[in-house]
Parts: C-alpha cells; sequence; structure tokens
C-alpha cells in the first residue's frame, strides 16, 4: 500500500519529507491540501492534525504529523532501503544524526525560516517585509553557519562522514534562502550545500518547489 502524504509540493515541510521519499524510491501518493479555501482547518483534516498544519502522513492505521517526525519515522521503517540515513547500526553515529539534527531544528531553522518568511511568504499575503526582523535572524544564522563552518572542516557532513537525516533536512529552507539577496551567507558551507543539493532526490522535490516565483 502506497503511502499517502497530504501537502503541498512547494512547502518546505512538505519538501522535507518527500525527499526521504524520493531518496528511499518509495511508492506514494501526494494529496494536495487547499489551503486558500481553509480545507487544513475542516474538520476532516483537523481529525488528522489538530493542529492544522502540512504535511500530515497516512500509512495504513497509523496517520502522523510534524514533517522531522514523519521523515524519521520513514528513516527507521524503511532503513534498509537507499542510504542508510539514521545510522542504525552504529550508535554512536546514530546518536550525532540525532544530535546535528537538533541543531538545524533549534538553531538553524528559527533562523532561516524567519527570512525566508519576510523576504517571499509575506509579500504572497499582501504583507510588508519586516527588516528588522531579516536583519536580526540574518545575524543569527550567520553565527549558526560559523558553527557549521567549523564542524565541516573536519567532516564531510554534519554529523560526520556520512550523508544522514541531520543533512537532508535543510534542503528546503536553504533552497529558497539562496532565492534572497544574502544567499552568499551559504558561502560558509559552501562545498557541503553543494554537494546535498545536487542529490537526485533533492532535484526531484526542487523542481515543485516555486514558491515566491512570478
Amino acid at each position: 500500500m502506497a503511502l499517502k502524504l497530504h501537502g503541498l509540493p512547494f512547502s518546505t515541510c512538505t519538501g522535507r519529507v518527500l525527499t526521504i521519499f524520493h531518496e528511499k524510491s518509495l511508492d506514494f501518493e501526494l494529496i494536495p491540501v487547499n489551503l486558500p479555501a481553509g480545507e487544513h482547518k475542516q474538520p476532516a483534516f483537523l481529525a488528522k492534525n489538530p493542529f492544522g498544519q502540512i504535511p500530515v502522513l497516512e500509512d495504513g492505521d497509523l496517520t502522523l504529523f510534524e514533517s522531522r517526525a514523519i521523515t524519521a519515522y520513514v528513516a527507521e521503517k524503511f532503513k534498509d532501503t537507499g542510504a542508510d540515513l539514521i545510522r542504525h547500526n552504529n550508535l554512536k553515529e546514530a546518536a550525532l544524526v540525532k544530535v546535528w539534527t537538533e541543531a538545524e531544528s533549534q538553531n538553524f531553522n528559527p533562523a532561516i525560516s524567519a527570512i525566508v518568511f519576510q523576504h517571499l511568504v509575506a509579500p504572497i499575503y499582501g504583507m510588508t517585509p519586516d527588516q528588522a526582523v531579516i536583519d536580526a535572524n540574518l545575524e543569527k544564522l550567520a553565527k549558526v553557519l560559523d558553527v557549521y563552518e567549523a564542524r565541516l572542516s573536519s567532516t564531510k557532513y554534519l554529523a560526520g562522514d556520512f550523508y544522514s537525516l541531520a543533512d537532508l533536512h535543510h534542503f528546503a529552507y536553504t533552497f529558497y534562502f539562496m532565492k534572497t539577496p544574502w544567499s552568499s551567507l551559504i558561502s560558509h558551507v559552501k562545498a557541503w550545500w553543494e554537494d546535498i543539493s545536487s542529490r537526485p532526490a533533492f532535484k526531484k522535490v526542487a523542481e515543485a518547489m516555486t514558491m515566491g516565483q512570478k
């Protein structure tokens, strides 16, 4: 039975899940959610995710929400298919994957998502980008990237010399950030970004990530 993913292909969180689907070469069905019509606030959707957010995964009688929880589930369930994204046979490496996925969630994502929202998303909804918010988060992001640069000076990827969920989780927001005037910040980790963004799985997902395009 194919996995069912409720979401939108240009959504960063949906993109995070779609990327692991392609890394694992999984059979899945993407079910679009009509956000402008408020479908995510209707009882049928809220029964799947009471927070009214995309994406939502349905795997048989199991329903999951929160994109990082979904990717962790998929990585574990299909650990013997495609790339081993959680290093399930090595306790120390698995622990490092968890450390750097948390680093992305708690440090990288809050800063970069605020910038992407202000620059690309706010205008879509008729809002004026708040440059003060952008500037504050550019400063935060630069500090995070300094840490990443130091880490990547001794390892090829964030958790070690292997590609993992810790790297995959950076794709979507970094992809959109590269469309902003501040993309040069990624020069701190240029080799790493060029490596992970060249993966076939992400290239497939990136084709549909059109938010902010005119």
